[in-house]
């Protein structure tokens, strides 16, 4: 499956990608800020999410969850939809870098970090490796 052009049908609208189906299971988060992020990140058809449980690993963060967009603007409108959420939460003051481009935009909201990439930004930098040191903390839940 090529995750860097959408498909098209012949009538010239866009396909939304996998069915539910085939999208892998959403990661489960042990806390109720995770848990929403995650949500968010699902209805925003966000690809390939991984959460991976910082707690005991990292003083900086309890849990990072990475996700890919398929485009630029798909990328910046996942971050502008989870902005709103962390406004809605009364987390106005998140840390934002990366957002005029949108390759691989940094969301730092205290104790989940978020990383969203573009599919070809993601597999070069490949951040889950660093912290992830085997393949259970992909898609899976959360360990406390």
């Amino acid at each position: 499956m090529d995750l860097m052009n959408a498909v098209h049908s012949e009538d010239g609208q866009a396909e939304d990608g996998p069915s539910s189906e085939e999208r892998q299971p959403l990661p489960v988060g042990a806390t109720e800020l995770e848990q929403a992020i995650l949500a968010k990140l699902d209805d925003d058809k966000a690809q390939d999410i991984v959460l991976i449980d910082l707690r005991g690993k990292s003083p900086m963060s309890d849990a990072m969850i990475v996700a890919s967009g398929r485009s630029h603007r798909h990328v910046g409108a996942i971050a502008d939809h989870l902005l709103r959420l962390f406004k809605e939460r009364g987390m106005g003051k998140v840390k934002v870098e990366g957002l005029p481009h949108c390759d691989w935009v940094l969301m730092d909201a205290g104790d989940v970090i978020i990383h969203l990439f573009r599919p070809e930004v993601r597999t070069f930098y490949n951040i889950e490796k660093i912290w992830a040191v085997d393949s259970a903390h992909r898609g899976g839940p959360v360990r406390g």
